[in-house]
């Protein structure tokens, strides 16, 4: 048998590292502010900056999670465990932290599109990849203030949309009732489902991507990317853990 270093693309693994480093101090400071009540004088949430270095970690997470689509045997099997382990982390979020519960959360959705894309494989695979990588971008574009009520892009409302859509409370779907639903991590199907897509459709381009073993510097990175559902899984217990012992004893 080859060995797995001896086949996998190690940029893939070494961008989704260093989206996992991000997210781990993110997801970091996050506690140290929101959850533990310490001052901080520059980070904040609702900045531009923070906004945009979350916004980088959700996006490069997603795209790559599309494009290894691409290279997985056992989707299926990938997908249920995503799933699985979503499930878990709702769960615990809900008993033991929950004004920090998780609903429907960047786990769910990925396991969600794994799922999603199995089904309709052969409809994806009859999409020719620059057409489907544009068009999944501009649903993408166009829905992504949906879960706020508007169609557009960021700060760029294009239109309002019907309050009655929102009653059902569909959070799953990205119509939330936010008069009566909160999530502390929110990754509904609509839009994020569509740039998962596009990583899927730049992931059938075929990019001419090193194989092997990574340069030294890179291997830590890539490591973490090898392994980041168990860093996802893990990382706020830690922080969490570690904080906790830090104020507390």
């Amino acid at each position: 048998m080859k060995k797995p270093s001896a086949v996998r693309l190690w940029p893939l693994d070494g961008l989704r590292g260093l989206a996992m480093v991000n997210m781990v101090v993110y997801h970091g400071m996050y506690d140290w502010v929101y959850v533990f009540g310490q001052k901080s004088s520059w980070y904040d949430i609702f900045s531009p900056g923070c906004h945009v270095w979350q916004q980088y970690i959700c996006w490069s997470f997603l795209l790559l999670a599309g494009y290894s689509f691409n290279l997985s045997r056992r989707p299926v099997k990938n997908g249920l465990l995503v799933a699985g382990c979503a499930l878990v982390l709702t769960a615990v979020t809900v008993v033991f932290l929950p004004a920090e519960a998780i609903w429907f959360g960047v786990l769910h959705l990925v396991g969600c599109a794994i799922l999603l894309c199995c089904a309709v494989r052969p409809l994806l695979e009859k999409v020719p990849p620059l057409p489907g990588l544009l068009e999944s971008a501009a649903v993408f574009c166009l829905t992504n203030q949906l879960p706020s009520g508007y169609l557009g892009l960021e700060g760029w409302h294009l239109c309002p949309l019907p309050a009655s859509l929102y009653r059902a409370n569909l959070f799953w779907l990205g119509l939330p009732d936010l008069t009566r639903f909160s999530s502390a991590d929110y990754f509904p199907l609509l839009p994020w489902l569509f740039l998962f897509l596009c990583g899927y459709f730049v992931g059938r381009m075929q990019l001419p991507l090193p194989k092997g073993r990574a340069p030294a510097v890179l291997r830590p990175l890539c490591f973490a990317g090898r392994h980041s559902l168990l860093v996802y899984m893990l990382h706020q217990p830690v922080l969490y853990g570690g904080l906790w012992i830090l104020f507390n004893l």
